[in-house]
């Protein structure tokens, strides 16, 4: 047992002392009776700008008798608790399994599923169909500076799938016991120990990919299998039941388990699975664009006086407008936001322009970035196919491609003459647009449908009266912003398998059933932790097929 404390709120400025101190005050014991604290959360609350203070959740060990202590103070912010356990190994279940289960995808869903397999000895065969992190790093670099996209090589493919290029958002909206599982195995492989505690953790691209890096030798010195450029051209069913998968249009690998992990851009994957018979469904979208600020402005409409306290770190938001009174007035938001990051070309298909944002961990690029995006329905796609939504996508990257003039440029204009209607001539102002390899002047409008257009503006001008700043004439949009979430989903039965192909296990973001990192984590473990209890260990080690990698491992144009 241990003591939980709530609600210890203290200035930004304190140090150590200061939070012993008020433990010490909280449970009216001497520090010398205090043998161990843990901050378990660590929020900020910013409601009075002129008064900010951190609040603390912690979990306290004494020297004394714990019980008698709380006993006595009899106050619901002092309670005993259980400490969580980690790391319970699952029941072994008695299913045959010839070989070793198949991941598709080596994104979060599909490193965590690999993760739970290994350490229950199921030696996984992991398929990526992008690069390893080191030369997936090259490859991106190389294409912010020149504009010479590898289409298996970049911010959406590789390992580490496109969350490893992003800011490293750590929030999500579900509530699973195996979140501290996740953040507990970031940590021990290399993630700052504040992410255990921060309200709000990020990682940061620098830190992400130095832990791909550690997972991948855990993953493999567990037993799991990893090839890169591996791209899955087919999956083998007979009678409506995986017998394999087939990597580049070559190599046949035998498999009654397929666990696919592709995240939300494999589109030549969904069309494929479509063409073999896979259900997959329709979904709704979101389109938009990327909104740069300076980050001091951002600071400053969110912290008031406390704008430059280094405790605090660049401010960050969350801004939503609901549906307007027209028809085509959509909802629209704020998605993915970055503070103190930079937008960064995440094209993954020729000719075609797509945004994202991404920090490091110092976020410190003194410049603010957001998708604004407005919903889109699956009756705005004018057909009720159900890969329908990937080709309303297609249009108008394709058009941001265009309008920016070639070679991966992206279309900008200023918020000012976003709101004139009128094109941009240049993008002078207190800040230079971040992204690279380059951006166009001019109009925005003629990369977007209307109705997204028409909502976007009344969101500005919303979240202006919001956020003070919002609306500044000189704020930047970059097009266009498409990936805020896969296309598709690929729906699942009870047992997480497919709904009309047994042995085929959809899971993460790719599937439609996980929307960031965390949250694609889990959904990783949860498909390994039913494919565990139900399936023995696989009999089968397939050293033969896999030997015959190197003759094949050659990424497919």
């Amino acid at each position: 047992m241990t003591i939980k404390i709530t609600n210890i709120k203290l200035p930004i400025d304190h140090d150590e002392k200061t939070l012993l101190e008020a433990v010490e005050k909280k449970l009216r014991v001497p520090a010398k009776n205090i043998k161990k604290q843990t901050i378990v959360k660590r929020s900020l609350d910013a409601r009075k700008k002129d008064k900010i203070f951190f609040v603390y959740q912690l979990e306290v060990n004494l020297l004394t008798d714990e019980v008698k202590v709380v006993n006595r103070i009899n106050h619901q912010d002092v309670q005993m608790v259980k400490p969580k356990k980690r790391d319970n190994l699952l029941q072994i279940g008695s299913s045959p399994l010839q070989y070793p289960p198949v991941i598709i995808g080596a994104g979060p869903s599909g490193l965590f599923a690999g993760l739970e397999l290994a350490k229950h000895g199921y030696k996984p065969i992991i398929l990526e169909r992008g690069r390893d992190v080191e030369r997936r790093n090259k490859d991106i670099l190389e294409f912010w500076r020149t504009g010479e996209l590898n289409v298996h090589s970049n911010v959406q493919f590789g390992e580490g799938g496109a969350g490893t290029f992003s800011d490293g958002k750590l929030t999500t909206r579900i509530s699973d016991s195996r979140i501290d599982d996740v953040f507990h195995t970031f940590v021990e492989n290399g993630a700052p120990e504040q992410i255990l505690y921060d309200h709000k953790p990020h990682i940061g691209t620098d830190y992400l990919k130095k832990i791909v890096y550690n997972l991948r030798k855990k993953l493999i010195e567990m037993g799991a299998t990893i090839r890169f450029d591996a791209l899955v051209t087919k999956i083998n069913i007979e009678e409506g039941k995986i017998i394999g998968v087939e990597v580049n249009h070559k190599l046949k690998i035998p498999a009654d388990v397929v666990i696919i992990a592709i995240g939300h851009s494999a589109r030549d994957t969904y069309e494929m699975l479509y063409e073999q018979g896979v259900e997959i469904q329709g979904k709704p979208l979101a389109i938009g664009a990327r909104i740069e600020h300076p980050q001091q402005l951002i600071n400053q409409a969110q912290y008031g006086n406390f704008a430059n306290a280094p405790q605090l770190g660049a401010a960050d938001y969350t801004l939503v407008k609901k549906a307007g009174s027209e028809e085509d007035d959509r909802a629209s938001y704020s998605f993915c936001m970055c503070p103190g990051g930079v937008v960064v070309a995440a094209a993954s298909e020729k000719g075609m322009v797509v945004t994202n944002g991404m920090s490091y961990y110092s976020r410190a690029s003194r410049v603010a970035n957001s998708a604004l995006v407005s919903t889109i329905s699956t009756k705005d796609f004018k057909g009720d196919h159900p890969l329908a939504g990937i080709e309303y996508l297609r249009k108008y990257e394709k058009k941001a491609y265009q309008l920016g003039g070639g070679g991966y440029k992206a279309p900008a204009q200023k918020v000012g003459d976003f709101l004139d209607g009128v094109a941009s001539t240049n993008l002078d102002g207190d800040f230079k647009p971040t992204y690279r390899p380059g951006v166009t002047p001019t109009d925005l409008h003629l990369t977007l449908p209307d109705f997204v257009s028409r909502s976007l503006e009344n969101a500005i001008a919303e979240f202006g009266r919001k956020l003070k700043g919002y609306d500044s004439r000189d704020a930047i949009l970059t097009g266009i912003e498409t990936r805020t979430s896969a296309p598709v989903r690929i729906p699942r039965n009870e047992e997480f398998q497919s709904t009309n192909i047994e042995g085929l296990y959809p899971a993460g973001e790719g599937a439609g059933y996980a929307g960031g990192i965390v949250s694609a984590a889990v959904d990783g473990l949860r498909v390994a932790e039913h494919l565990i209890t139900t399936y023995q260990r696989p009999k089968e080690r397939l050293e033969e097929e896999l030997t015959a990698w190197e003759n094949i491992s050659v990424p497919m144009e």
